[in-house]
């Protein structure tokens, strides 16, 4: 086994960042509509229901991303679907932008969508086909780390812009094009996955890139192990693949972590911390403040969880993680079912929910999620979690308004609660912990025993 000091380090953290911008899109993207939503819900006359849509309607368009993505990626490759993400990143940000029309307004947002959806999909998986097994983790996790760092900084400008008056949502939107067009550029500086150049039957590309992140003897290690995993096929296997009884084990895992990960809740609080905040009588702006601090917890607590990934594993993360949310969501929704008095707690507890996310579930679902998959299905297995990640996402976010009326928002977190005590049942019992192995050494780890 090589040592960490083998690999060219620098060079690997490079292409993981560049790669990882598309996760600052997709943090653009996702928490941008948290400060837009109380200008655009009179502009547009918003109904209840009508502002869950106009919220989950991104997520319309991260579904059918992500399929796209698993399609192209394994056909031609990781780096042109991330090229792709970035051109429609950028249009989006111009059209909603402009938007006059309701209709249009929804229309960019799926067409950003399904930038988010192919980011989100193929940003984690190149990571995690060019990293060494030693930091994989560390690495998988720098896509968390971009999509952190874009909802703070998307928080902070929707404060400032806010400033602006009724006009300010254009600018929050539009200014999405400035960080689209220098990812788009930087992924010329990146180079192909080396997993995929393999199973595409370019072993020599293949090697090129290897030897210039560990050396030879890295390269042609790695070589060897992938070809023995795809058993000669020279391709990817294809979607009737993830189907079969060999595969179908480490595919539902896939997608329970996906699920899991949007059904626990976090997301409401990213989404419609306004709304939350409103209930202790704060005004816009102080809202909006309220929420910068959501997205700085967010950022240190990731970058623990990049130091911790490698350390405590994957699986011990997701165990706090899971019960660690459930205890704040039963205060949460104690003290929003009784106000009076509770502003300052209420923040308290959204703050520790959003550090008991993001030091474990968050960046850990995405880096599982990456691991797990045989080289030969791996784009379309991804793929698929990610499309019922999103599936999951819009589900939360098209309901949230509704319950938090009609029921309360307490009622909607003790929800959200009993959810993650099942999902710390589902990680106990089917996860395994996939820390230091190569992605080779993990194929059929979920198939031999299910």
């Amino acid at each position: 086994m090589q040592s960490a000091a083998a690999f060219n380090t620098r060079y690997i953290v490079f292409i993981s960042f560049i790669s990882a911008l598309g996760g600052l899109l997709f943090g653009f993207d996702i928490s941008v509509i948290s400060g837009a939503l109380p200008f655009i819900t009179p502009y547009f006359h918003l109904s209840d229901w009508g502002k869950g849509f106009a919220v989950s309607s991104l997520y319309l368009g991260c579904m059918a991303g992500c399929l796209i993505a698993g399609t192209l990626s394994a056909r031609f490759g990781r780096k042109p679907g991330l090229m792709i993400s970035a051109l429609l990143f950028g249009f989006s940000s111009i059209g909603v932008a402009l938007s006059h029309q309701l209709f249009w307004f929804v229309f960019f947002r799926i067409i950003a969508g399904l930038g988010v959806g192919m980011a989100s999909m193929l940003s984690p998986m190149y990571i995690a086909e060019v990293a060494p097994a030693r930091i994989r983790g560390r690495m998988v996790s720098i896509n968390q780390l971009t999509i952190v760092i874009g909802i703070l900084a998307t928080y902070y400008l929707n404060y400032l812009l806010a400033r602006e008056g009724s006009g300010g949502w254009r600018w929050m939107f539009g200014s999405g094009a400035v960080p689209s067009f220098l990812f788009f550029i930087g992924m010329f500086l990146v180079p192909e996955s080396p997993r995929w150049l393999a199973t595409a039957g370019k072993a020599e590309k293949s090697r090129e890139v290897l030897t210039k992140i560990g050396g030879t003897t890295y390269a042609d290690n790695t070589l060897t192990q992938i070809a023995h995993t795809v058993k000669g096929t020279g391709r990817s296997a294809g979607w009737l693949e993830v189907l079969r009884k060999g595969t179908l084990p480490v595919v539902i895992v896939g997608i329970g972590l996906a699920v899991f990960q949007q059904f626990c809740g976090i997301n409401v609080v990213f989404f419609y911390a306004p709304d939350i905040f409103a209930r202790t009588g704060a005004s816009v702006s102080s809202q909006l403040l309220q929420t910068v601090a959501v997205g700085a917890v967010n950022l240190v607590f990731t970058l623990i969880a990049m130091w911790l990934v490698e350390r405590a594993g994957r699986r011990g993360l997701m165990l706090f993680g899971s019960l660690a949310l459930a205890a704040c969501y039963v205060v949460i929704g104690y003290l929003l079912r009784d106000m009076e008095g509770h502003g300052g707690l209420l923040l308290l507890f959204v703050l520790l929910a959003i550090a008991s996310y993001a030091v474990s579930l968050a960046p850990v679902t995405w880096v599982l999620i990456s691991e797990i998959f045989p080289n030969r299905i791996r784009s379309e297995g991804v793929s698929i979690a990610t499309f019922f990640l999103w599936l999951a996402c819009y589900i939360l976010t098209l309901t949230f308004p509704v319950i938090m009326k009609r029921m309360g928002g307490y009622a909607a977190f003790w929800i959200y609660a009993v959810v993650c005590v099942l999902g710390w049942v589902f990680v106990k019992f089917r996860v395994r912990e996939t820390k230091g192995k190569t992605l080779e050494e993990l194929e059929g780890v979920y198939s031999k025993d299910n």
